[in-house]
């Protein structure tokens, strides 16, 4: 199985939609990345009435990978709600692409899925080309 696929399937099994509570809703956007090391590691979102308090997929399987392992690198993302990311599907939201990119400066080469069938990739850096905190890293 390529890790494309592998990707999808360990994201896959975060869907779950659920309320949580009456304010909370989770598992209906998931995600998976694999880390700098190859390992796999996945979030799922979760949203409250609230708003402020609301953490995507990406940034929950980033954390997740952090708090597992002490990694910040991260290579490849896909991110989807009830089937595989197609048409520009699956994109991060700007919150999620500026904290992959503070998260570690070289996560601005990682792929991320916005195609399954075709397996078209775009890098955080096409999507953030002119990122205001490159100048920190120096």
């Amino acid at each position: 199985m390529e890790t494309w696929e592998k990707l999808y399937y360990e994201a896959r099994k975060e869907y779950k939609p659920a309320e949580v509570s009456p304010f909370v809703y989770a598992h209906h956007v998931v995600c998976a990345i694999e880390a700098g090391n190859g390992e796999i590691y996945t979030g799922f979102c979760i949203e409250s009435t609230c708003g402020v308090l609301d953490l995507c997929a990406e940034r929950v399987a980033a954390l997740n990978m952090y708090m597992s392992s002490g990694q910040t690198k991260i290579k490849r993302l896909i991110a989807f709600r009830n089937e595989k990311p197609k048409e520009f599907g699956g994109m991060p939201c700007g919150a999620c692409r500026e904290f992959l990119m503070q998260l570690n400066i070289e996560n601005e080469n990682m792929e991320i899925m916005v195609d399954y069938d075709l397996r078209k990739t775009i890098t955080l850096k096409e999507l953030l080309p002119n990122w205001w905190g490159r100048e920190r890293y120096k």
